[in-house]
């Protein structure tokens, strides 16, 4: 999918001005051809019951996935990936997720590409040497001022 415009037949620009494969335009054709709502099969959207409660269990397994991805934000886990995987299970269904997905790759598309541009990855490492260097630092004062003592063997004072 095209993520750089929402109009079809532009290309995004990658890094050094370097246009991304057509092959990404044609899925996006297709992708707009097929248009935004429910994926679900013909023989269930044909009847308004069975739609509905595929509807449910599709918001609940996205549900499900997304909590799941919400909870390992804070425990050992993919969250972020996981969130995502559950948006993209909703998208099967629900135009809303559709249009949130879209714009969600959309901007993370347009993150990678600022990212690799050379000023800002220069800007990033010199801030992150700084902050390394500040880090030795404080560590170094520190261990001069109190010395290297385990926690277990600090005795009460």
């Amino acid at each position: 999918m095209n993520t750089g415009s929402n109009k079809p037949g532009e290309a995004v620009m990658g890094a050094h001005g370097a246009t991304l494969d057509k092959s990404q335009d044609e899925q996006d054709e297709r992708d707009e051809a097929r248009g935004l709502g429910s994926r679900a099969p013909e023989f269930v959207k044909a009847r308004r019951v069975l739609h509905l409660s595929w509807q449910v269990g599709v918001f609940v397994v996205g549900l499900a996935v997304v909590a799941a991805g919400a909870a390992m934000l804070v425990l050992p886990g993919p969250g972020w990936v996981v969130i995502f995987g559950g948006m993209a299970i909703w998208a099967t269904e629900f135009v809303w997720a559709q249009l949130v997905l879209r714009w969600t790759k959309r901007k993370v598309t347009e993150a990678a590409q600022r990212a690799l541009d050379p000023r800002v990855r220069r800007r990033n490492l010199i801030l992150t040497s700084i902050g390394v260097v500040i880090a030795v630092a404080v560590a170094g004062v520190y261990l001069w001022k109190f010395g290297l003592q385990m926690p277990w063997k600090i005795k009460d004072q």
